[in-house]
């Protein structure tokens, strides 16, 4: 959550008196001077204070799901299961998200979060959050199609991916089972860089996001709270901006 939002929840004025204490340099977050108020806190992962007093942060909420084929990665859809429809109803909080998203028939890894800050870091093309799939394709992938999808595979029209790491699982005459990995999130991307191939995919599954990996003991449409490691190794996507002023100063 952002930090003049917590502070304007926890009574400390209105937002213009709120910024009047990020110019007087008072805010910190674990130890270090904040003078932007658009700055993204947790309350497992950082101590907010205000002229050395500590600050209630709010909880927010962080699932790991498997997402099974068939579900909608949607808030909402009139026709559809969505994602948040595989909730518990103690889970279910007015501002979860899927981060992201995943085709209908796409299976794996998706993180669902009421935090829509970090949502929007793990998302930007600057952050090259890496994203790994294991794909079955009804072909025998090549050491040509591995060096193609190195060099950035190019759509019908002329966009090019950038550079994408293929290695092939294993193979047989008629398909072959591959990873791959990928920094982009264009519609159906991976499905359209094997077509660029002249190959088709059967199969797709999300195994990886970032440092998130997915949880070998979820079933399809199981999900779990990260742990707190997992919350710890995404603690970076909370900073957008340089790094403020240390205590000591």
């Amino acid at each position: 959550m952002r930090v003049d939002k917590v502070l304007e929840e926890n009574g400390f004025g209105s937002r213009k008196t709120v910024k009047r204490l990020f110019q007087r340099r008072v805010v910190r977050v674990d130890g270090k001077v904040i003078t932007d108020g658009s700055y993204n806190v947790d309350s497992q992962l950082h101590e907010l204070t205000v002229e050395n007093k500590v600050v209630s942060v709010p909880r927010q909420h962080y699932y790991l799901f498997n997402k099974p084929a068939g579900v909608v990665t949607a808030r909402t859809d009139k026709n559809r299961q969505t994602i948040l429809d595989l909730l518990k109803e103690e889970d279910k909080k007015d501002d979860l998200y899927p981060v992201g998203r995943l085709d209908r028939d796409t299976e794996g890894l998706l993180l669902v979060t009421d935090n829509g800050q970090l949502g929007y870091q793990l998302l930007l093309p600057d952050k090259k959050v890496m994203k790994t799939y294991e794909a079955i394709v009804n072909e025998v992938v090549t050491e040509g199609d591995v060096e193609a999808f190195l060099a950035g595979i190019v759509f019908i029209g002329g966009e090019r991916c950038k550079p994408a790491q293929l290695s092939v699982l294993s193979s047989s005459q008629n398909e072959s089972c591959v990873r791959l990995s990928i920094q982009e999130g264009k519609f159906h991307q991976v499905k359209k860089m094997f077509l660029a191939q002249g190959k088709k995919v059967t199969y797709l599954k999300r195994i990886a996001m970032g440092p998130l990996v997915l949880d070998c003991h979820l079933q399809p449409g199981e999900y779990r709270p990260l742990t707190l490691s997992e919350l710890q190794s995404l603690k970076p996507y909370f900073r957008y901006k340089k790094e403020e002023t240390d205590i000591n100063e």
